[in-house]
């Protein structure tokens, strides 16, 4: 190829400048969020492949067989395995604390995630966050809980740099008489437990939701100019270039721009991951690390990129079909027709066929269920964009019956016969509706609900309570009761009793109390008796009535244990903290400190919860690669018909009716297709979250949504306005010229 002849199609002209500088930085954009979404991706996999062994249960501490007491036998231990027991939730003000003990023999061989040997009875190994933590707050608050400290546990067991975790070292019959250890010889690797199928299929739905903009803002900008590049062409033709020569112009014209921005948006991809790696997910921040791609996919990102965008200008030219008279006809579109509306149908169809598989034949085919509905989400999302000009079309064929002024004639006329180039331009806007609409809608079930209020006959806010451990005489548990009132912010001390161990959520059975005990557990309307009891309900926070006290006959206490102590606080964290402490730390307890309002943090939507800060930060991305798709658009639409408008203003035509032109040309395709994209939008959140879990319900969007909606019409106005003094430019005498 003659280089005079590429720069001669290429530059010359302050335009082509800009234009060049368009595509290179809508590349460069795009690449970055590209690669950020890829890191992110990443990322995700690498924190729950990190976190995987959290999800271990082990095997049963008992075998079935009975020793000689008619006693279930125990599974002794040997220097592969070790004694594991998951207490549960250990919560440190608003914070989640992951604990495991572990008893092990001194000639352990089993390797834990993070430390490697087991720790020896009494000490532990934290988490550098959770370090941080017991170093910064007095020991009666939380250090006491765990011992005497051994050690950090390496990153590489923990999902992210904000996680929570402790692993204690304990004793062997601590552990066995405590209840719900089992028996470790290996950890798993799987990090979604049960969920698996449908935490995958939330992330790749999020990640088509973010990627498919990004792909429009390419596909976009890479057509920046495009009849201005017919013209050239048009004059290479002419004086004796070949198609194959203009097309092979067209491409290397626009790789290179997309190769410059490109490598751009590698180094802003670089230089903002650790930015946004402080971005909390699910209670924690990632790596740093975790967010970087790598050379290699960074290499195959700009490689794919500026190949795509080559080869789509390549084809573009050679489709137009330039000839030496290109510049003096039009380019005419196919008329969309009602076909348009199959890709949309498919994709929900193929939704609603799943949500009908899982919950209403619940015919479970975990193959089928997953790609199904990521399947039908990729098709909603093309069926949009397919669908956007047949009713662009259809709307503009009513608007021009109705038209009452030129401006509206020539709007009406343009969209008729350009339908496909006059929706591109609002397209990125029109998908972001819909992708904020999705994420809103999916949002929206993860409300959180209020905190219990202080009520007679409820177990109060400010307290705290354990269930004692099978096999503690009642000198041991008061004495610890007592050693826990003498501490700052805690008001009372109750033990309650029972006549067997109580069950987790202790259904049908009753706790009893002293009636002198029952005042401080917030009753009102106390029984005249030495004893009182209450259902054992009273101590969780699904009990939404008020329970009664009833009274017991003197003598019934005889046979009762105790099985729950209750702490009373004057409602702090700090003293709140202290009662969790005082339980948690001493050897009376079965399970950790919990308290009414714990329920928030440990709720079965905790982990769709923690996927909101995603939602919300899909929003974002969403919104803004739609002002910058609607302004490239926008911008474009004007620079090719920059002759046609130009010969307006040369015949009179002010430029005030120019402007409501290209103002009706974008807000006709906006309007035509924005209901749907906020219908579509709900519609497929509740089939997302129908199909994920029939439990869940799409409530009304927080106001966040209608921020993000108000948003994006504020940015098309903004768009459509920035173009003005565009088009006073291109409009001038000069540009009807030529050549």
């Amino acid at each position: 190829m003659n280089a005079g002849l590429f720069r001669l199609a290429v530059v010359g002209s302050r335009s082509a400048y800009g234009r060049l500088a368009g595509i290179a930085g809508g590349v460069g954009v795009g690449v970055c969020l590209l690669l950020l979404l890829w890191g992110g991706a990443n990322g995700l996999q690498g924190r729950d492949d990190r976190g995987a062994w959290l999800r271990e249960n082990g095997m049963p501490a008992f075998s079935d067989s009975q020793d000689g007491s008619g006693l279930a036998k125990p599974v002794a231990l040997t220097p592969g395995t070790a004694l594991m027991k998951t207490r549960g939730a250990e919560i440190f003000r608003d914070k989640l604390i992951e604990r495991r003990d572990f008893a092990a023999l001194p000639s352990a061989t089993l390797k834990i995630p993070g430390i490697g040997t087991p720790p020896e009875p009494g000490k532990y190994y934290a988490s550098p966050e959770l370090q941080r933590l017991i170093e910064s707050t007095p020991g009666d608050q939380l250090g006491d809980r765990f011992g005497q400290f051994a050690g950090t546990i390496d990153d590489s067991a923990l999902p992210g740099q904000d996680s929570l975790v402790v692993i204690t070292g304990a004793a062997e019959e601590d552990l066995r008489s405590g209840g719900n250890a089992s028996i470790v010889s290996d950890f798993t690797s799987n990090p979604y437990g049960g969920s698996a199928a449908s935490y995958v299929t939330i992330l790749v739905i999020g990640a088509i939701a973010v990627f498919f903009p990004v792909l429009l803002l390419i596909s976009i900008v890479t057509d920046l100019g495009a009849a201005r590049r017919r013209e050239r062409f048009a004059t290479l033709r002419l004086i004796g270039a070949s198609p194959r020569t203009v097309s092979y112009i067209a491409a290397v014209e626009t790789a290179i721009p997309s190769l410059i921005g490109a490598v751009a948006g590698v180094v802003g991809a670089a230089l903002t991951s650790p930015a946004t790696a402080q971005i909390p997910i699910n209670g924690t921040r990632m790596f740093a690390e975790d967010l970087q791609p790598g050379w290699p996919s960074s290499a195959t990102v700009v490689v794919l990129v500026v190949a795509a965008s080559a080869l789509v200008a390549g084809f573009r030219t050679a489709r137009a079909d330039v000839g030496p008279l290109g510049v003096n006809r039009a380019v005419h579109e196919k008329t969309p027709t009602a076909w348009r509306t199959i890709p949309l149908m498919v994709g929900l169809a193929c939704m609603v066929l799943a949500v009908v598989l899982i919950r209403v034949l619940e015919f479970r085919l975990p193959w089928l269920e997953s790609p199904l509905v990521m399947v039908g989400f990729l098709m909603v999302l093309a069926g949009i964009v397919v669908i956007g000009p047949w009713l662009t079309q259809t709307v503009s064929r009513v608007g021009a019956r109705q038209a009452r002024s030129a401006a509206a004639v020539i709007a009406a006329s343009r969209i008729q016969r350009t339908a496909v180039a006059t929706f591109r331009s609002v397209s990125g806007l029109v998908i972001a509706v819909f992708v904020v609409s999705v994420f809103a809608g999916a949002s929206s079930v993860i409300e959180s609900t209020d905190a219990p209020m202080a009520r007679p006959g409820l177990m109060q806010p400010t307290s705290v309570h354990a269930t004692i451990a099978p096999g503690q005489g009642p000198a041991t548990v008061l004495e610890t009761a007592t050693a826990a009132k003498d501490k700052a912010g805690i008001r009372s001390a109750v033990v309650g009793y029972g006549p067997a161990v109580l069950s987790e959520r202790g259904a049908g059975s009753e706790l009893f109390f002293s009636s002198a005990d029952a005042r401080a557990l917030g009753f009102i309307d106390i029984p005249a008796s030495e004893m009182v009891s209450v259902q054992s309900e009273f101590l969780y926070f699904w009990t939404a009535q008020p329970l009664e006290l009833t009274p017991v006959a003197t003598g019934s206490r005889n046979g009762l244990v105790p099985v729950v102590l209750v702490l009373g606080t004057d409602g702090t964290a700090e003293a709140m903290d202290r009662a969790r402490t005082a339980l948690d730390s001493s050897d009376v307890t079965a399970t950790p400190a919990q308290a009414s309002t714990d329920f928030q943090l440990q709720s079965s939507r905790r982990l769709i919860h923690g996927l909101s800060v995603l939602a919300y930060l899909g929003m974002f991305v969403a919104v803004a690669i739609a002002g910058l798709s609607l302004a490239v658009g926008t911008a474009s639409a004007v620079l090719d018909r920059q002759r046609v408008l130009g010969l307006m203003r040369l015949m009179g035509m002010p430029p005030t009716v120019l402007r409501r032109i290209i103002t009706k040309e974008a807000a006709v395709p906006l309007l035509s297709v924005l209901a749907l994209s906020i219908g579509l939008g709900f519609l497929t959140a509740w089939l997302l979250v129908t199909a994920i879990n029939d439990n869940y319900h799409v409530a009304w969007p927080d106001p966040g949504y209608f921020a993000a909606l108000g948003l994006s019409l504020l940015m098309a106005c903004c768009a459509v306005v920035t173009t003005f003094g565009l088009l006073r430019d291109s409009t001038a005498i000069t540009a009807t010229r030529f050549e």
